[in-house]
């Protein structure tokens, strides 16, 4: 995955810059800024989208998160979803949030969590179960495959050759 380096503390980047480092297109950042996966800072007047350096870490994350593990952009919002709940909790505690505040941002973190924790069983279960058919259908084949060689290595067996008593006539 080619994502350029960039200062966290840089400018604002519009969407062609981030696009271009992330190695994705633009219409892809439109697609995942509609799904909730990314956002931009602010908008120009023009209506251009612009976002902070620390989106394009995201993005790389977002493409790992599909290419490496297979994730569905679903998928892929529950961990992200789980990862901020995380983030906001860290960042309350660190600007001495209230007590209260931070046990409710906690809370939303646990739910989060256990949200993904959810899904990812679910998707594991999954693919245990499409792991089972595919081994049976191998040990099924492996069965044919020695009926099936058996059953060639008898017609040889039984078939006579050239030259064998039973295929030579005397005249």
């Amino acid at each position: 995955m080619n994502v350029q380096p960039l200062d966290s503390e840089g400018a604002p980047l519009r969407i062609g810059e981030l696009a271009k480092r992330a190695g994705v297109t633009t219409r892809t950042l439109r697609y995942w800024e509609e799904f909730g996966l990314v956002k931009p800072t602010d908008h120009l007047c023009s209506g251009e989208r612009r976002y902070l350096p620390a989106e394009l870490e995201r993005v790389a994350h977002i493409r790992e998160l599909q290419e490496l593990l297979g994730l569905t952009l679903a998928e892929i919002r529950i961990v992200l979803e789980s990862e901020d709940a995380v983030e906001r909790a860290r960042s309350a505690r660190l600007a001495g949030a209230s007590r209260t505040r931070r046990l409710a941002l906690i809370d939303d973190a646990i739910e989060a969590h256990s949200r993904l924790i959810e899904r990812m069983d679910d998707r594991l279960a999954r693919i245990a179960v499409f792991r089972d058919e595919w081994l049976d259908r191998g040990e099924r084949m492996r069965v044919r495959s020695a009926e099936l060689r058996s059953e060639v290595d008898a017609a040889r067996r039984d078939r006579p050759t050239v030259g064998s008593p039973r295929t030579s006539r005397r005249a």
